[in-house]
């Protein structure tokens, strides 16, 4: 399995820190420079982050839209404000639907969440095979404060989980 983000702060730096804590393969699109909220001068988050590639623009919404196209499904994270508190988060929704991508929108205070996103994982690896392409993301530290250690404990639970699968390993 590959997971996909942009590397912003955040939902979608947790996924960039659980894969490589795990050895999870992770790729993604950053903006031009590698801009991030908290990480605004060249090389951002290159520096920390090599697998990531720029994109040509320095328009969040253009790695976004490449993340999306590149994934074999799409997983959104969300707490008690929904898609709607991130205007990324709402594009990757949207973008999915566009691209005809499985979607999984993940409200991290549900009840039973590893559970059911794992189950939704299991179906989009037979139906794809061993080299999916997950992307994930959510909103920003600046549009959902503590976010970050709530996806963190979710993402490091869900990768445990996968790497318990016989025969599939995360």
């Amino acid at each position: 399995m590959k997971l996909l983000c942009g590397g912003q702060s955040g939902v979608d730096r947790a996924v960039l820190d659980a894969a490589i804590e795990r050895g999870v393969d992770y790729r993604g699109w950053c903006p031009k420079g590698g801009w991030a909220e908290d990480l605004p001068e060249p090389p951002g988050l290159l520096a920390k982050y090599p697998h990531l590639k720029e994109t040509p623009l320095a328009d969040p919404a253009q790695r976004t839209e490449w993340n999306v196209r590149d994934a074999d499904a799409c997983m959104i994270m969300i707490e008690a404000g929904g898609v709607e508190v991130s205007k990324g988060a709402a594009l990757a929704q949207v973008l999915a639907h566009r691209y005809r991508k499985p979607l999984l929108v993940v409200d991290l205070a549900a009840p039973e969440i590893v559970d059911n996103a794992t189950l939704w994982l299991r179906f989009q690896q037979r139906r794809v095979g061993a080299k999916l392409a997950l992307a994930i993301g959510g909103p920003r530290q600046s549009e959902a404060p503590g976010i970050y250690a709530r996806a963190k404990t979710f993402i490091d639970a869900l990768l445990a989980s996968a790497a318990c699968w016989p025969g599939r390993g995360a």
